[in-house]
């Protein structure tokens, strides 16, 4: 399996298979409840190269992972032995953590499930209108008919869908939830909320107690809290009934009283507190919606980092179903193409070909939405990139806020949500307002990242050391050459020098000059500096053996180079698992031509400090 070795290394670091209590996942990331956080290494499992960052949030351990996030899940399950059927939550866990991380975890845990389908058919949607705008297609046509019902089965039928992964949420029968869901959306119920808008009055009863009708197609609040109620009574009566009983009666319980006590009770309140979340919004927003629109183009992918943005998710369903439009949404189109733009000018200005590689992948997967690999991988190591990824967001979302631009579909932010602002009556100033706050983050965050974005490390750093003095190929833990278990090397027979424990999986230029040599293995590489200095640099011992399976050279024989340029590539993981050791040996071989060869680091090095010097006879 592609990623056995990567999920062994995941279980390992999470404490092992027993400590898991649930595991999802979403866009990008492996979302696990733990037993016991304590057993998890978060730092050790961020060095694993497949691993993009680890991130504990929301009472959940979120390990993200990037696009293939699916694969390494299913790895993950099959290594674990964890079969499709998720465990009851104990009150205990419920209760864990306080209550706004709760409240996260069971948003999180109802939505995720289905997150891949819910921004489908956003996109569907928002597709549509434009097809029609463009005149493409018409309302009438077959081909719309077909491709509409497609778009919208989700979220005419959401109280199904959220009633299914609720009641798995709340640890119960999650069919008996959907049946619920299904109750809400049935064209009975449906039937009679028309005859009581005709009417204009209430027209049905319960046993005597007027039903007030509302239309719960598309609605998310009322069957979560149904949901809820259900898993409760669910879980009271399986206690108090016989064991050849609880199977039947329980769901029967559970229908006959949450389905009639959400028509009576859960369903009007749920309304109406949906309706108080849209207008009290609407008035927050309507205050200062470019104010609104700056805080979120600035401040979403903040909260992407700490997955809090799901406590944000429900609300922009929410103002759909009941308004039928969305304003939140445009707003975080810039911030997400402030993060694409950032990545976009590593990539224009990096010289280093790993970087600029992650950094050409993150803008595409960007571009689509999933911004953790631009985040993590690219703009936040660096800093100021993600710093101007923010402000250009914000100012972005600033335009758009002031243009009044509005989403009429619900979708997660990526490029196909300018064709969800097409209003219904057609091309109008809102969408070109979102467009050009769209395009402004984008291209202000990628002009900044150009300027001024990425640090400049390497030929300064070499102007301000004597041209004597080498740069460390590499970033990890330096031992002195005795210490390297190989007689050759730690004899001194080929040089002096030092030897380092890589920490990551890179080899840079440790000054500017040619590549003298370089092993058909790839395993090792001799240098010569501009002043005539001779180095080698032999990843592992004994790596000879491995005929350069884990090797990738950037370079050839002649080619000339620059400090801190990226000279070799190797998977670190796959040299450890073929049982070989990493003790690098970094070796001036003509030592000899040198009254001495001085070492310059401590026991820990990062790539681009000095390492060695020589001093002439």
């Amino acid at each position: 399996m592609e990623y056995q070795t990567l999920a062994q290394d995941i279980l390992r670091h999470i404490g092992g298979k027993d400590n898991i209590v649930s595991l999802v996942h979403c866009a990008t990331r492996l979302r696990f409840k733990l037993k016991d956080n304590q057993k998890a290494d978060a730092e050790n499992l961020k060095k694993n190269p497949g691993v993009i960052m680890v991130v504990e949030s929301g009472g959940q351990f979120q390990v993200v992972i990037g696009n293939h996030v699916h694969d390494v899940w299913q790895a993950v399950r099959a290594e674990a032995g964890l079969s499709d059927e998720i465990p009851a939550a104990t009150d205990d866990q419920h209760n864990a953590g306080n209550l706004f991380s709760r409240l996260i975890d069971i948003v999180s845990g109802i939505f995720t499930p289905f997150i891949g389908i819910l921004a489908a058919s956003g996109i569907l949607k928002g597709l549509l209108s434009l097809a029609v705008v463009c005149g493409w297609l018409t309302v009438e046509s077959g081909t719309y008919k077909i491709w509409f019902a497609a778009s919208d089965a989700l979220f005419f039928f959401f109280p199904l869908v959220l009633g299914y992964t609720a009641g798995n949420k709340f640890g119960g029968n999650p069919f008996i939830t959907m049946v619920i869901g299904g109750a809400l959306t049935h064209p009975t119920m449906i039937a009679a909320f028309n005859a009581s808008q005709q009417a204009g009055a209430i027209t049905e009863a319960f046993f005597g107690i007027p039903v007030t009708w509302f239309n719960y197609s598309a609605s998310v609040i009322p069957v979560i809290l149904a949901a809820w109620v259900s898993c409760w009574l669910e879980k009271q009566s399986a206690r108090r009934l016989p064991a050849s009983m609880k199977n039947f009666f329980a769901p029967l319980i559970c229908l006959t009283v949450t389905v009639p006590l959400t028509f009576l009770v859960i369903g009007p309140l749920a309304t109406w507190l949906s309706q108080l979340l849209a207008h009290g919004y609407q008035w927050i927003y309507a205050l200062a919606p470019w104010l609104a629109g700056a805080a979120m183009g600035a401040l979403w992918q903040v909260c992407v980092i700490f997955g809090l943005h799901w406590g944000l998710v429900p609300l922009m369903i929410n103002n759909v179903v009941v308004l039928g439009q969305d304003s939140m949404l445009p707003m975080l189109l810039p911030a997400v193409m402030g993060q694409v733009g950032a990545a976009l000018g590593v990539f224009l200005r990096s010289r280093d070909a790993r970087q600029k590689m992650l950094a050409g992948s993150s803008v595409t997967a960007g571009i689509f939405g999933i911004t953790e690999p631009a985040v993590y991988g690219v703009n936040l190591p660096l800093r100021r990139p993600f710093i101007f990824g923010c402000v250009a967001g914000a100012l972005g979302g600033a335009l758009v806020g002031f243009s009044a631009t509005h989403v009429y579909s619900f979708g997660f932010a990526n490029i196909f949500t300018i064709a969800q602002m097409i209003p219904p009556g057609g091309v109008d100033g809102t969408l070109w307002g979102g467009i050009a706050g769209t395009l402004l983050a984008l291209i202000l965050s990628c002009g900044m990242t150009l300027v001024a974005g990425m640090p400049r490390v390497t030929a300064p750093d070499a102007a301000e050391h004597n041209e004597n003095d080498l740069l460390s190929p590499m970033t990890g833990t330096v031992l002195s050459l005795d210490q390297v278990p190989d007689p050759t090397f730690a004899g001194g027979l080929l040089g002096q020098g030092v030897a380092i424990i890589p920490a990551d999986n890179k080899v840079i230029a440790p000054f500017a000059g040619e590549v003298a040599s370089l092993f058909q293995t790839r395993h090792a590489i001799g240098l010569l500096s501009q002043s005539g200095i001779e180095m080698l640099i032999h990843v592992g011992i004994d790596t000879v053996r491995l005929d350069g399976t884990p090797f990738t050279a950037h370079v050839s024989v002649g080619d000339t180079f620059q400090p801190g340029d990226l000279l070799l590539e190797f998977d670190r993981q796959a040299i450890l698992d073929a049982g070989y050791d990493l003790a690098t040996p970094i070796i001036i071989t003509n030592s000899d031509d040198y009254a001495e060869v001085t070492p310059l680091a401590g026991t820990a090095i990062t790539a681009g400090a000095p390492l060695l010097s020589v001093t002439h006879r």
